[in-house]
């Protein structure tokens, strides 16, 4: 045989009790099943009794709606042919029922004993209605046979008593059983007791114990045990197996698929657990059984947290090697009947700490501060502090105690998201480890551990794209093109969170469709500005956060400190950051490393060319670069490779503007300012403190066209096409090609025009390409050479897209 057992929603509905039936009546072996009160019908009990002892008819309305909705279940879920036989049974037990609520009103007293007996009625009538709507189905009032006695002022289930005559009331064993849960008697008196909330589900083990089932079901809303809170993580997914004691830790931290006393009497008789949906009875569910030999490879099962923590804490250094100091703060907890769900002690035991719900807070510093009294008047213990508002997650799986470094896995990846841990602990059978975080960081944790544990099918980067010109565009289109593959052959999912231009910005963190993030973008009321796109990302507090600048706009650069400070990676287009203050630039890069985040910038130089990874894995590897010789400005090495006798300078400039390979103020490229930043960074990547005002300028255009607007520019620029010519002809004539050309040289940085003969590296240089010759300590004589497209806004998304990638660790 075997016990099923069905929640309050498993029987809340006409429909739902249609499934319940079908399930019951498709069981080959005996049945015993198990009821709650119908969904709801608890709490409108406890809700109607508390009106009710207010005094005056107000409660009347309350007790209309408990009748009705009985009576509509059962002639909604019952056969006609059996409706008058069970109104004549529930019809005098709502009676009953309305007279217990009349003499509470009157006598404007509600004691225990008879809060108890009010709220046995749910479960009474709707085993009731259960019975009659089962064909063949027969019902046992539990209070027969389930017994309890008084511990502690708790009702506690004599278990001898009861398997007595649990064994005794079910002999013989019929088809069908149908059984009240949740309510009891007193073994002394008969009086009603129950066994508290998820008591019905302790009723099912009881009988499953006591009769050795072949297996207890509990059917209820969801198909089992969840990796993690759906409602936090829609990753999660259902657990398929689980030890007893995995299943118990997680119902000991917030799991509430069963009540956690449910598993330890069906635990000593190897009796397995399923949880099945009523809704979704097709689904596999989940087995909780002894054998933990099916077990995977994931060394957690499963993460589970309780929202409703406090931390309290003792400490002085009088509590130093003093015996006997844990035992009169638990007792005297144990006193007061509040539940301590976590303990921290510091191994000088100059201070413990322990967890408690936040409305036993006020109560348990009270209490231990009369205790303690004497101790810290005379300073022994310094402070007893409460701390509210936080979180406790636990992870749980066995394979934890044969996985060297979980612990160490599980802060790391805590920190990198910028989670402070404030309490911790974990037993010696290395199952669960829990710990303390503030409450507004609970989301995030359970995020972060479920992606970073395998838990998740796909590890997951947030992203915040800021800047939708062309390079923004053509990245977006990129991920769009990618997001797929990306998911399916890495395991990787780009989530777009976050997006931004110049007037609108858009956030959300259940993710953006990036196919058409630039309408929705079009459509936002959320009007953009650098502190608001700080602040929604900040606020928004999401785990992996990835913040791609896609600008060129100083206000936006100056976002990447605080970003960085709250854990966010930055992947930068924008050369500002990277090229301001020696000082800036280190913070960054220090900011990245304290906070294990990263600050990558790849495209600065050369859009979409491996030019500052190869130059870090260098120097990492012990290398010293000596020298590096550049031509990293694709709008002037476009300029250079068109311009001659049928394309003057003034043309060749609007061509390179026209191909997208120019800033829109092209003046920009022709200062050589865009080199000299670029030379700046890659100088700083090569170990050296270089600012930009100590690169030394040979610009081959004059400062006075310079001068003034960009029309100004446009009109003024043609009158130096002849001059230009002349000099160009001329250094063709000796067999050379002009290239612009950065130079570091052993600390000492400068930007300008150079004449290159065939013999160089850079004369053959076609279109925008770029072209880096690193001298280095191992590379003296033959110089490494670092060459391709090093401009278009396609080959820089492209570049920022390798850089998001990076941040994945992905193979």
């Amino acid at each position: 045989m075997k016990v099923l057992k069905f929640g309050g929603t498993s029987v809340g509905s006409v429909e739902s009790m249609s499934s319940v039936k079908h399930i019951v009546e498709s069981c080959r072996e005996p049945v015993i099943v198990v009821v709650s009160a119908l969904g709801g019908i608890t709490d409108k009990l406890i809700g109607t009794a508390k009106i009710a002892v207010e005094g005056g008819n107000a409660y009347e309305h309350g007790f209309r709606e408990i009748v009705d909705r009985h009576i509509a279940m059962i002639h909604g879920a019952v056969d006609s042919r059996k409706r008058d036989e069970l109104l004549s049974l529930v019809e005098p037990l709502l009676d009953e029922l309305g007279n217990i609520f009349k003499g509470v009103s009157l006598i404007k007293d509600l004691s225990v004993k008879t809060l108890d007996t009010i709220v046995s009625y749910g479960e009474r009538l709707s085993s009731l209605i259960v019975s009659r709507v089962i064909d063949g189905a027969e019902h046992y009032d539990s209070r027969l046979f389930i017994k309890t006695q008084m511990q502690c002022g708790k009702h506690i289930v004599d278990f001898e008593e009861t398997n007595r005559l649990v064994k005794a009331g079910f002999n013989p064993l019929p088809r069908i059983a149908v059984v009240p849960g949740f309510i009891a008697s007193d073994k002394s008196n008969g009086d009603v007791t129950n066994l508290g909330r998820g008591g019905s589900d302790y009723t099912a083990a009881i009988l499953a114990t006591a009769l050795d089932a072949s297996q207890l079901e509990i059917w209820t809303d969801v198909d089992g045990f969840m990796t993690a809170d759906p409602r936090v993580i829609n990753t999660a997914y259902v657990i398929e197996r689980l030890s007893f004691v995995e299943a118990m830790e997680l119902c000991n931290f917030g799991a509430k698929v069963i009540y956690p006393p449910t598993i330890y009497p069906v635990f000593h008789k190897n009796i397995p657990i399923f949880i099945k949906n009523t809704f979704n009875p097709s689904a596999p569910g989940t087995l909780i059984s002894e054998d933990n030999s099916h077990a995977e490879g994931k060394a957690i099962k499963g993460i589970s947290s309780i929202n409703d923590t406090c931390l309290i804490t003792l400490s002085g250094m009088g509590m130093v090697g003093v015996i006997g100091i844990n035992s009169r703060i638990f007792n005297r907890l144990a006193k007061s009947g509040i539940s301590v769900f976590l303990v921290s002690q510091a191994s000088s035991e100059n201070n413990t700490t322990f967890a408690v719900r936040n409305a036993d807070a006020e109560l348990a510093v009270k209490v231990l501060r009369e205790e303690f009294r004497h101790d810290m008047a005379v300073g022994e213990i310094s402070a007893i502090e409460a701390e509210k508002d936080l979180a406790t997650v636990a992870i749980v799986g066995e394979n934890m105690k044969h996985t060297p470094g979980i612990a160490g896995k599980l802060f790391n990846v805590l920190g990198r998201n910028g989670i402070n841990v404030i309490a911790c602990a974990q037993g010696a059978s290395e199952t669960n480890i829990s710990f303390v975080i503030a409450l507004g960081s609970l989301r995030k944790a359970l995020n972060v551990i479920h992606d970073s544990f395998f838990l998740s099918e796909s590890q997951v980067l947030n992203l915040f794209v800021v800047g939708v010109g062309t390079v923004g565009k053509d990245l977006l289109q990129q991920i769009s093109k990618q997001q797929q593959r990306l998911l399916e052959t890495k395991a990787l999912q780009l989530r777009l969170v976050g997006i931004a231009n110049s007037r609108k910005c858009l956030f959300d963190r259940e993710g953006i469709d990036v196919e058409h993030c630039q309408e929705l973008l079009d459509r936002s009321e959320m009007v953009a500005s650098p502190e608001k796109i700080k602040d929604e990302i900040i606020k928004m507090n999401i785990f992996n956060s990835v913040f791609v600048d896609c600008t060129a706009s100083p206000d936006i650069a100056a976002l990447y400190k605080t970003l960085l400070d709250h854990n966010v990676s930055v992947v930068a287009s924008n050369k500002i950051a990277a090229s301001g203050s020696y000082d800036s630039y280190r913070e960054l890069k220090q900011t990245a490393r304290k906070r294990d985040v990263k600050y990558l910038f790849e495209t600065n130089v050369g859009a979409g060319l491996p030019i500052i990874n190869t130059i870090n894995n260098l120097i990492n590897s012990g290398d010293k670069i000596l020298k590096i010789e550049a031509v990293v400005s694709g709008t002037l090495n476009y300029i250079f490779n068109v311009v001659g006798a049928d394309v003057p300078l003034s043309r060749a400039v609007r061509m390179a503007q026209e191909a997208g390979y120019s800033e829109p103020d092209p003046r920009i490229d022709l200062c050589g300012q865009d080199v000299i930043r670029k030379l700046v960074i890659l100088a700083r990547e090569a170990g050296y403190r270089v600012e930009q005002s100590d690169v030394k300028k040979k610009l081959f255009i004059p400062d006075d066209y310079f001068k003034g607007s960009l029309a100004d520019f446009w009109k003024a620029i043609p009158q130096y096409d002849a001059e230009f010519e002349q000099y160009r002809r001329q250094v063709a004539d000796r067999g050379k090609v002009l290239r612009f050309v950065a130079t570091l040289d052993h600390g000492d940085v400068e930007v300008g025009l150079r004449e290159i003969d065939s013999a160089h590296p850079f004369f053959h240089l076609e279109g925008s390409n770029n072209v880096i010759l690193l001298t280095t300590e191992r590379y003296r004589e033959y110089p490494m050479v670092i060459k391709g497209y090093g401009a278009g806004a396609e080959v820089t998304a492209a570049g920022v897209f390798a850089d998001i990638i990076g941040i994945a660790n992905i193979r």
